[in-house]
């Protein structure tokens, strides 16, 4: 690499960095969308975006700090936005997406079904980070999701399941660690790659009919690995490279959806495609 470049990629990186940070309360003002509320149940969508949004949180999250950068971003762009809690564990407050994903995707199931009977939409798009773009597959494909949902989103997802940068291929070497992983945090033995879970969740194809699939990845995801696992196959897929949108955005797997707005910006391109511009560096700034 050129000394140049050598100076200017870290350069990118910090006004990209300082835009997540000080851009979303400017953007707001001056953007002059009507609020229509973060888990407001009297919202009601517009004409320009029918559908309510529900975002899903990823493993030890919740329904608040997963999404202080992306409920308002979307907010202000006249979105209905709502998320749950799921996957809670008795004693655990606060870090959820612990439970067993079968179940978490029976409680999207039910939360879709109060967001929709609350707005009068008849579809919703989900928008989940790591666990929580796979676990809505689930939904989709066992528990008649499909019939209520327009579109996926998933923020580095573990749709493949993770192994941790090969971390997960030394619990063999541990008699009863396996065990114990099921055991006391069911979400995180589901996600292992290669899981039981995993592998019905997966057999017979990535996707169900009827709903359309955004996958945004990143390069530097740390959590999610390899980070080509969280791509899908099959039709109505787009696979996206946060780094193929804009090269010097580092951010990993944390930082993509909880603050980076390049990313958010793909996922406002991928709930409203027919009005979607292409996603730069720039896009930063919006």
């Amino acid at each position: 690499m050129l000394p140049w470049k050598r100076v200017l990629r870290p350069l990118a990186a910090l006004l990209l960095t300082a835009a997540a940070v000080t851009v979303p309360a400017t953007s707001a003002q001056a953007a002059g969308a009507p609020s229509s509320g973060w888990n407001d149940y009297s919202c009601k969508p517009s004409t320009a975006h029918p559908r309510p949004v529900v975002l899903v949180h990823g493993t030890l999250g919740n329904s608040v700090d997963n999404w202080l950068g992306l409920a308002p971003y979307l907010e202000v762009r006249g979105y209905c936005v709502f998320s749950l809690d799921y996957g809670q564990l008795e004693g655990v407050p606060f870090f959820h997406g612990l439970g067993s994903v079968e179940k978490s995707a029976a409680q999207l199931r039910d939360f879709v079904d109060r967001v929709l009977a609350a707005t009068g939409a008849a579809e919703t798009d989900i928008v989940g980070h790591s666990q929580g773009g796979m676990m809505p597959r689930w939904y989709l494909r066992f528990l008649g999701g499909a019939a209520k949902v327009n579109a996926l989103v998933g923020i580095a997802p573990s749709n493949h399941g993770t192994d941790l940068n090969g971390f997960t291929h030394l619990l063999p070497y541990f008699p009863g660690a396996g065990d114990l992983l099921a055991k006391s945090t069911p979400a995180l033995a589901d996600q292992v790659t290669g899981s039981d879970f995993l592998k019905r969740l997966n057999a017979g194809g990535d996707t169900v009919p009827g709903v359309r699939y955004t996958v945004i990845a990143t390069r530097y995801d740390e959590v999610v690995t390899p980070w080509r696992s969280q791509y899908l196959n099959g039709p109505d897929v787009r696979n996206v490279l946060l780094q193929d949108l804009c090269p010097v955005d580092l951010s990993e797997h944390v930082a993509v959806g909880l603050l980076d707005r390049v990313a958010f910006h793909e996922v406002a391109g991928a709930l409203d495609p027919a009005r979607a511009r292409p996603t730069t560096c720039a896009s930063a700034f919006d």
